[in-house]
């Protein structure tokens, strides 16, 4: 893969952005969000495999991935008004499509292809599934993490946002109630990723963006995590019960931990 590649690549994603353009305002900004989403995640990517001493060529494949990984989210959007899979269709397996059908990456090998379309059509999954390619495997979790960085960062600016201001596609739909369910704040003390099937509640939505602390793969990771506070960022989205303030504490000792074994590694 080449600098020219990547060159391509970005202007054929604006101009494939540019053809959803939508009439309603609220649905553009939705719109919007995602656009500004894919350009942190590719500046992430970047970081990320930089950090982690990934050759030129690897990182520039981290940054298509990055630039490719919500390019099902456009046209899912599009049709169905929202960006939850589960009451339209799996973003990830809709970007690789689109990719395939339209011949996007036909500049590159067969091998990196491969790479590119796999990560994308699994940066979403909730479990990596078993491969028998490395290569494609360290990709997908690279996307993975620098996807969930960003998330995270939509995440505070839609909380520090006026209710009336806030992207309607954000919140999942989810009803703003008070409390939180019990089972998924025990998930957080079984080093358990939550799942979207048990939200109720906004406050359970939080606790999964808490809980994916145990789906991270990279101390770089790890280490922004740190330094952006977004444990504690979270945390004060939450009712300040005693029970919250266990599971930050257990979070941030699991952070110092995965840390200090990537340093020691």
């Amino acid at each position: 893969m080449t600098e020219s590649d990547l060159t391509r690549f970005r202007q054929w994603f604006s101009g494939y952005v540019r053809s959803f353009r939508l009439p309603d305002p609220g649905d553009q900004e939705n719109i919007a969000l995602k656009e500004e989403h894919t350009r942190r995640v590719c500046e992430n990517s970047v970081r990320i495999a930089e950090a982690e001493g990934l050759g030129r060529n690897r990182v520039l494949l981290a940054e298509t991935i990055g630039l490719f990984h919500d390019v099902g989210r456009f046209p899912q959007y599009a049709e169905y008004r929202t960006f939850r899979d589960s009451v339209s269709v799996n973003h990830g397996e809709l970007g690789a499509k689109v990719l395939g059908e339209k011949g996007v990456l036909h500049p590159l090998s067969g091998k990196e292809q491969g790479i590119v379309s796999t990560a994308v059509r699994f940066h979403n999954v909730f479990r990596i599934p078993d491969l028998d390619d490395p290569e494609r495997v360290l990709f997908i979790r690279l996307i993975r993490d620098a996807d969930k960085l960003d998330i995270w960062r939509v995440f505070f600016e839609y909380y520090e946002e006026e209710a009336g201001d806030r992207p309607s596609a954000v919140g999942l739909g989810l009803p703003d109630s008070p409390g939180y369910s019990p089972e998924v704040l025990a998930l957080l003390f079984d080093f358990r990723l939550i799942p979207l099937s048990m939200l109720k509640s906004l406050n359970d939505f939080k606790l999964t963006k808490l809980s994916w602390m145990y789906d991270l793969n990279f101390t770089t990771t790890y280490r922004l995590v740190r330094e952006n506070g977004y444990i504690d960022r979270i945390a004060k989205t939450l009712p300040r019960t005693e029970e919250i303030e266990k599971a930050v504490a257990f979070l941030h000792a699991y952070l110092d931990k995965k840390i200090k074994e990537g340093k020691n590694g």
